[in-house]
């Protein structure tokens, strides 16, 4: 049979292109808005010209989860998805890259306020302070009330309850939007693992016509097939369960890291409180101080010693000296605070006049069933356990062999280039069917093993963190009733006799019945023992938040 004169793509030929040109347009348009193979980002704005999604109306309609963004802007911009509406972070609204920059959501904030700046996806929530100026050779700054020299873009807040301060710790910290975002993620993970492989296609065709394989019934121009695996029905199950126990142990993670920063912010509020206590004790002693230097003036003028009026201004300066180191002492521990509130640097939180201190427990038995319940460290490790039995059933089951499935349709073609006499054009239609054999003992018997090891691991520290924090529930305790019996002696014994001591002392060196050093130590020592009751209360109550994060949830409740 003679060559034909020149090459000509055949009519399968063409088939397949344009068939691949219907299959490549989905794919490459989808928006899911996963990477390209070469990088980018999901929610990255790429500039084009003159591209406006909302004039597609069919497009719009087909995906409504396309939104256009930036419409205004004079660079146009590809639509992103929406926000996602996971369960646990419905409130992050995505962030977008702009010049290699992260640009971070600002749409759902009043325009009125140019002072504040959300930074939603898992940053601070900031305020723009305005900068110090230096102050001329010569100026004098002023001094507030406190005795400090406090910046002018400093702002002390209202005093406020512990309870409010740690909802707003829980709703802003960015470790607890991190942990609720592992949460999310792995909760997407569930579909993706329940789900089949994707199914493959292929599709081979000769560009040459007179090149194209030739059978009794005629040339055969163009073969394609699809073929889907499918796992061993079971297996897919078991991987869902696995992916829903790390769910529940992101959740447990979360929980837990909610009870740290609520036992921070509550350490941190107490130490504040104590230094603005003692601050309040040792003004109050300045006032006494300088009432019993009126009086050893008065004595000096009337003959008396000298000595005295010196040792009443030495007490004066040391009480100031006091004074200078609780308030760096309050600063550091307000830095602290703040640090944990997400607040601006120049926004100094404050606490209420009293200590809102929660009953003590007093049932060591009864706490330690609550922990079994409530800890989140108990509760991950538990959910743990049941992730890695999930994962030995799932070794159990490698046994067991997979499926694969297939069709595969040849097109053929009768034209006078045949070469069989009785080719007749009709097409091929053909089934496939597979399977796998899992032959490899050995390598089926090891995974198996390993993922009862694993849970034997999981079992172990499950044991050794239970005795840890019954130890350590044991000790709080302990520590707790101590403070309580030397809070109760404090409040209704030592304090209230030296305060009688201290007035007889004052009535006796005014009437000349007793020397002035021995009024100083009676005073030093009403000082000593208000100050050590302060800090007695708010050891009590740091204490108690220890128990409440150790337990997981209020024993009061």
């Amino acid at each position: 049979m003679d060559r034909p004169p020149k090459t000509r793509i055949s009519r399968a030929g063409r088939h397949s292109w344009l068939l691949l040109g219907l299959l490549v347009p989905p794919f490459a348009c989808g928006t899911t808005g996963c990477t390209a193979p070469g990088g980018g980002n999901e929610f990255q704005s790429i500039s084009a010209a003159n591209t406006d999604l909302t004039a597609d109306s069919d497009l719009v309609a087909n995906h409504p989860g396309l939104s256009r963004v930036g419409a205004s802007s004079p660079d146009g911009e590809v639509a992103v998805p929406e926000e996602n509406a996971a369960p646990f972070m419905t409130e992050v609204a995505p962030a977008t890259y702009e010049d290699g920059f992260l640009t971070p959501p600002t749409a759902d904030l009043p325009e009125s306020d140019p002072q504040t700046k959300a930074t939603e996806f898992g940053t601070l929530v900031s305020q723009e302070a305005p900068i110090p100026t230096l102050d001329a050779p010569g100026d004098e700054q002023p001094i507030s009330a406190a005795g400090q020299n406090e910046p002018s873009n400093m702002v002390r807040a209202e005093g406020q309850p512990i309870e409010a301060l740690v909802s707003q710790a829980l709703a802003s910290h960015p470790r607890i939007q991190a942990a609720r975002q592992r949460v999310a993620a792995a909760t997407n993970v569930i579909p993706q693992a329940r789900a089949l492989p994707d199914p493959s296609f292929s599709n081979t065709f000769w560009p040459l016509h007179d090149q194209a394989l030739q059978t009794a019934a005629g040339r055969i121009g163009n073969q394609m097939s699809l073929n889907q695996q499918i796992p061993y029905p079971e297996k897919l199950r078991s991987k869902a369960r696995v992916a829903s126990r790390e769910v529940q142990i992101a959740q447990a993670e979360v929980e837990a890291i909610e009870r740290e920063i609520t036992e921070s912010v509550r350490l941190a509020y107490y130490e504040v409180w104590f230094n603005t206590r003692a601050i309040e004790i040792l003004e109050e002693t300045k006032l006494l101080v300088d009432d019993l230097t009126e009086v050893a003036e008065a004595r000096y003028k009337a003959g008396g010693s000298q000595q005295d009026v010196l040792r009443a201004q030495l007490e004066n300066d040391r009480l100031d000296d006091q004074l200078v180191n609780l308030r760096k002492q309050k600063a550091v521990a307000q830095a602290d605070l703040a640090a944990l509130l997400q607040q601006p640097v120049g926004l100094i939180p404050e606490t209420t006049a009293e200590l809102d201190a929660s009953a003590s427990p007093t049932d060591i038995q009864s706490l330690i069933a609550l922990a079994e319940q409530c800890n989140p460290s108990l509760r991950g490790l538990s959910w743990e356990i049941q992730r890695d039995r999930e994962k030995q059933q799932l070794a159990c089951l490698q046994q067991y062999p997979d499926f694969n499935v297939g069709v595969h349709w040849g097109l053929v073609n009768d034209n006078n280039d045949v070469i069989s006499p009785v080719a007749n054009g009709h097409d091929n239609l053909s089934f496939t069917f597979g399977t796998t054999l899992p032959i490899w003992r050995e390598k089926i018997n090891a995974g198996i093993r390993e993922a009862g090891h694993r849970t034997a691991s999981t079992t172990r520290r499950l044991e050794a963190t239970r005795d840890e924090i019954y130890g350590k529930l044991r000790r709080l305790m302990a520590q707790a009733d101590a403070l309580i019996e030397q809070r109760d002696i404090y409040r209704e014994r030592i304090v209230p006799r030296t305060e009688d001591t201290l007035k007889l002392a004052i009535a006796d060196y005014r009437g000349e019945r007793t020397d002035f050093f021995t009024l100083i130590e009676t005073y030093r020592e009403l000082l000593m023992f208000e100050t050590q009751l302060a800090r007695i209360e708010a050891s009590l109550a740091g204490s108690v938040a220890q128990i409440d994060r150790t337990v997981g949830c209020p024993f009061s409740e």
